[in-house]
Formats: C-alpha cells, sequence, structure tokens
C-alpha cells in the first residue's frame, strides 16, 4: 500500500506538474486517497491503463496516482463544448474518440502513441456506469494494445463519486476514503489477427478489474466482453 506523498509525473507537460502539485495540497479537503499496487505501473516503455467509470474523476485519480502522464482518449463531443477547453485538454495529451463509429483515426493515434513508449488511459466500458457497477466491457483497450504489443494495467477506483460532494467536504466529518487500486501487467496475445484471442483477452481485463472491485461494484454480465473492434 502507497500512504506517501506523491511528485509530480515524470515527462509531464510543465501545466500538468503544476496541477498534480496543486491537487497534492487541495486533496485533503475532499478525499482520503489509498493507494495500492502503485509499482505494478511500469516507469518506461508503452502500455495501456484500463479503469471502471463511474460518475465520479476516475480519470484525475489515476492520473494522479501514476509516476507518469498519462494520456486520455475522451468523446469528441467534450472536446466540441469549447475552444478553451479542446485546448486545454489537448495541450495535457488528450485526443478525440468518435464513439459508436468504428474511429480508426482515434485507433491508430492510439497505437502509434504505446508504441512510443507512452501510456495510455482507457474506459473499456466506453460510457459510464450510473450505478457504479462494473459494465460489459468492449474490446477497444485490448485491440489497441493486441496490435500495438503493449500490456493491459488493470485499475479499479472506489469511491470517486463523492469527491466532489459539497456534503462532504463543507462539513467537519471525515473525508471519504478514495481507493485506487493498480493490478499486475496483463501481456497481450502474440497473434493481432486471432479475434477468438481478442474476446479472450478483453475477458481477462474485465475479470481482473471485477477482481479488485467489491462485491456490489460487480456486475454478474461483466466478464462477458464485447467485441466491437474495427475490422
Amino acid at each position: 500500500m502507497f500512504n506517501g506523498s506523491l511528485g509530480p509525473p515524470r515527462e509531464a507537460v510543465w501545466t500538468w506538474k503544476f496541477l498534480h502539485m496543486f491537487i497534492t495540497l487541495v486533496k485533503p479537503l475532499f478525499c482520503r486517497l489509498r493507494i495500492e499496487g502503485r509499482e505494478h505501473i511500469p516507469l518506461q516503455g508503452g502500455c495501456i491503463i484500463t479503469c471502471n467509470h463511474t460518475m465520479g474523476p476516475d480519470f484525475l485519480v489515476i492520473s494522479y496516482v501514476s509516476p507518469r502522464q498519462v494520456f486520455f482518449m475522451v468523446k469528441a463531443e467534450l472536446l466540441a463544448r469549447s475552444r478553451l477547453l479542446r485546448k486545454f485538454l489537448t495541450h495535457h495529451g488528450c485526443f478525440p474518440v468518435r464513439r459508436g463509429e468504428g474511429d480508426m483515426d482515434a485507433i491508430s493515434h492510439a497505437i502509434e502513441l504505446v508504441k512510443r513508449g507512452s501510456i495510455l488511459g482507457m474506459f473499456p466500458e466506453g460510457t459510464r456506469s450510473r450505478s457504479g457497477k462494473l459494465q460489459r466491457g468492449r474490446s477497444g483497450a485490448a485491440y489497441v494494445a493486441i496490435q500495438a504489443q503493449v500490456p493491459i494495467i488493470p485499475a479499479v477506483v472506489i469511491n470517486a463519486e463523492h469527491i466532489f460532494k459539497p456534503r462532504n467536504w463543507l462539513s467537519f466529518k471525515p473525508r471519504p476514503e478514495v481507493i485506487a487500486q493498480i493490478g499486475r501487467p496483463l501481456p497481450p496475445p502474440s497473434d493481432p489477427t486471432d479475434r477468438g484471442a481478442l474476446k479472450t483477452y478483453t475477458r481477462e481485463i474485465m475479470d481482473a478489474m471485477a477482481a479488485m472491485l467489491p462485491s456490489a461494484m460487480r456486475d454478474g454480465q461483466a466478464s462477458l466482453g464485447t467485441v466491437e473492434a474495427p475490422s
């Protein structure tokens, strides 16, 4: 278990390093953060961190606990909301994906990103879970990992939904405990053309994530990963 202070991620843009230090200062006002398995994130080389996606700021927690900057694939609609938001997110390594369209431009960019040695963050459920339970997994993360031949690092964030609730951080009660748990790397199958291996690998990823969650956050169908990789 890691309970010490976290330094800014290596090789990050200066603005993220500044934001990381700012988060360190204000974090005690919002939550108590417990980190497990941080040593499983490699200090060099490309990889993909897959995380569950609740209504809380899961992406912010994962970015904060990683020893290196994490680059996220985000829905294109978010980047289209405002020019300022688009500049801010793209400056910090985010890039758009058109969901439900088999966006090969985004997939190709993701593959090249991890091939160059960066960390890519993905949410294999494809959308936020309003119930907080892990949903069925899609095969996009597995597909990128197999094509680039980089490992998947399964991760979960628990209780992030409470971080920004005013009744928590405006009270004198102890702040809610948020848990970031990182699993062991999952090496990809070696054959990028094997659709059966893609489906099996997707299930392996979702099973690894489910195993780190409390039973109340697991869905009975979560391990049955769906295959929706680009053809």
